[in-house]
């Protein structure tokens, strides 16, 4: 059978017999009511848990919105002008609101990038800029003890609205909601103490209760609260089928339940062979952001498999911090004993990478030169099928083989 993943801005396609096929994990079936921009202005008109935006801002204050930065594929093009309207129902000038574009630890944008993820019209419209982690406020902490710098901007707002896709994230639970706030428009100091709970068992994908990172991520409301939040869940074509609006934890909880349904997948077995797949470009620009398909994968593959990882990572590893500890690391192992007395804010995706390693076999398709990769622990290959023909070389014809085309999407659900 010929399959095929993202890459990039392309796909890479590669041919499994079917008697060795154990399924292509997409998501489930449904039929949401509403869609794209329709699912839109429904969630604005009948929000969760408050009254309208246009209801709960005030002509004269000073309004931020924060949305995502180019690493994550929320449609902010399409979502802000229906909110700009909301607001200009409120009687909200113009002048007085910015889009902050929320970068965490990522890099800058340039002006380009801006305009292609707000879209030229509000572009031209409203002060589009991006977080600034180099200029924050230290607005107190949490009940956790985690300090919490926002940027200025955000910081001084009179309201602030967050907007967002909901998908799976490997320690967070999922993404959306307060993220915006933690990490989207913290400092590195803030994100650091918050990140550092990843390695704590209950920090896991898909999961709310009990969750350290998560309960800390949400505790920052009590700080810097969000007075609304617009929210998308994202199909495989980055479709809108469901948007969630209003309260910051009610309006996010109803997101992450319908994404429960779409992408939380049961399997009968873990596979010999996963092929997983961010589903390409903005997801796969480097092995920063390709990692999170990594760790859903890690999730369906037998101990001793191996996981082919298809990202095209053409700006290559993508955080300095991860970089070094990529290429410092003596060992895979050493990667997990120092996350564990020693966190550091980038390392930690050495050591999810690593911790991975110590189960499986990782197989890395990607632009990336063949010895770079080899030089942080990763097999190089330059195709897809390449790495399967590798992969039943060295687990034999009959390994079988399950394929995650959105794997930074799809939770795996192994029986036991």
């Amino acid at each position: 059978m010929i399959l095929e993943v993202g890459f990039g801005s392309g796909v890479q396609s590669f041919y499994v017999p079917e008697e060795n096929l154990a399924g292509v994990m997409k998501a489930q079936e449904v039929d949401p009511a509403v869609t794209g921009e329709a699912a839109v202005r429904e969630a604005l008109l009948h929000p969760v848990g408050t009254p309208r935006v246009s209801e709960i801002v005030k002509p004269g204050e000073k309004i931020v919105v924060i949305t995502s930065d180019i690493t994550r594929p929320m449609p902010s093009y399409r979502v802000l002008p229906l909110l700009l309207e909301e607001l200009s129902l409120a009687g909200v000038k113009d002048e007085d609101v910015t889009v902050v574009l929320a970068l965490g630890i990522h890099r800058p944008h340039t002006e380009q990038e801006k305009r292609k993820l707000v879209g030229d019209a509000v572009f031209d419209r409203v002060r589009c800029e991006d977080s600034t982690p180099d200029d924050c406020v230290r607005l107190g902490f949490t009940a956790l003890g985690t300090p919490l710098d926002v940027s200025r901007r955000v910081a001084e707002a009179d309201r602030r609205i967050a907007l967002g896709n909901i998908e799976f994230h490997y320690f967070a639970g999922y993404s959306g909601g307060a993220k915006a706030i933690m990490p989207g428009v913290a400092s590195h100091d803030s994100i650091q103490a918050n990140h550092s709970r990843m390695v704590e068992e209950a920090a896991a994908a898909g999961r709310l209760e009990g969750n350290p990172v998560r309960a800390d991520i949400d505790d920052v409301l009590s700080v810097c609260p969000i007075d609304f939040i617009l929210n998308v869940v994202l199909d495989e074509h980055k479709e809108i089928v469901c948007a969630v609006a209003g309260h910051p934890i009610e309006a996010h909880r109803k997101g992450c339940a319908f994404l429960d349904g779409l992408y939380a997948s049961p399997i009968a077995e873990r596979a010999d062979i996963v092929i997983a797949s961010q589903g390409g470009a903005p997801k796969d620009l480097n092995l920063y952001q390709t990692q999170k398909a990594l760790d859903n994968a890690k999730h369906a593959v037998k101990d001793g498999g191996v996981i082919i990882l298809v990202g095209s990572c053409k700006e290559g590893l993508g955080e300095a911090v991860f970089e070094r500890w990529m290429l410092e690391s003596p060992t895979p192992e050493s990667m997990v004993e120092r996350i564990g007395r020693d966190f550091e804010l980038g390392g930690h995706k050495a050591a999810a990478i690593a911790m991975v390693l110590a189960r499986a076999d990782i197989y890395l398709v990607s632009e990336m030169d063949g010895d770079f990769v080899r030089s942080i622990f990763l097999t190089p290959f330059g195709s897809v099928q390449d790495a399967l023909d590798a992969a039943f070389a060295k687990l034999g014809r009959d390994a079988s083989v399950l394929v995650m085309p959105y794997a930074g999407s799809t939770l795996p659900l192994a029986k036991g």
